[in-house]
């Protein structure tokens, strides 16, 4: 089946805990619609030879991200911005940067346990596509992370999937709001997704008190 080409261009940025598949969700979309996905852990990768993931490091990676976004929606490029944005002041950015070029910000929150989430991490394999570029974190960092985060809020547009569905549903989830936002056309959509009415949106968030979270 054809890709699906979008109605208007458009900016999907991530959000979700390390090991809630981000990476995953991000390059089996980018082969279901016309888009191209700005992996940050493989574009870590050739900037740094070692990369230490301290905070010079993650500002140049979040400069040049925005760079290439902004370079492929100024022609019309939509983008799968594969970075974990956890804080909203860097959500409202990219808002911003769409917006600047007609496109529209859709954030997908990768709901996932912490446990499950860490447990993932621990077991990335480089040998696996999705895992190439990645990095293990100490339960430590993994937990200083996953405090910092911020939630989306009802004044962004986002969507919630499970990171414990199979992609399928997942997929269902996005291109059901995509068509709601009118980024994509409903027949085409329709035509894309698996079992329609089988989709689980779920509708509450999950509870993320991170302060009661057990990592070993």
């Amino acid at each position: 089946m054809a890709k699906i080409s979008p109605k208007s261009t458009f900016l999907l940025t991530l959000y979700g805990y390390p090991g809630s598949g981000k990476t995953y969700l991000s390059r089996q979309l980018s082969e279901v619609i016309n888009a191209v996905h700005l992996d940050s852990e493989r574009i870590r990768q050739e900037l740094f030879s070692h990369p230490v993931y301290d905070l010079p490091e993650n500002k140049k990676l979040w400069q040049i991200m925005n760079y290439l976004a902004e370079k492929f929606l100024s022609v019309g490029v939509s983008v799968i911005f594969d970075y974990n944005v956890g804080k909203s002041f860097q959500r409202h950015q990219l808002t911003s940067l769409a917006r600047k070029h007609a496109a529209t910000n859709l954030v997908v929150w990768q709901q996932i346990d912490p446990e499950t989430a860490y447990s993932r991490n621990r077991r990335r394999d480089k040998r696996k596509s999705d895992d190439k570029y990645s990095v293990v974190i100490s339960p430590d960092v993994f937990k200083s992370m996953i405090s910092s985060m911020q939630n989306p809020t009802n004044s962004e547009d986002y969507v919630v999937v499970s990171g414990k569905h199979v992609f399928q549903t997942q997929k269902n989830a996005v291109l059901n709001k995509m068509r709601q936002l009118n980024i994509i056309d409903d027949q085409i959509a329709q035509e894309h997704l698996t079992m329609p009415g089988m989709v689980n949106l779920i509708p509450n968030a999950i509870n993320s008190n991170h302060r009661n979270v057990i990592i070993r």
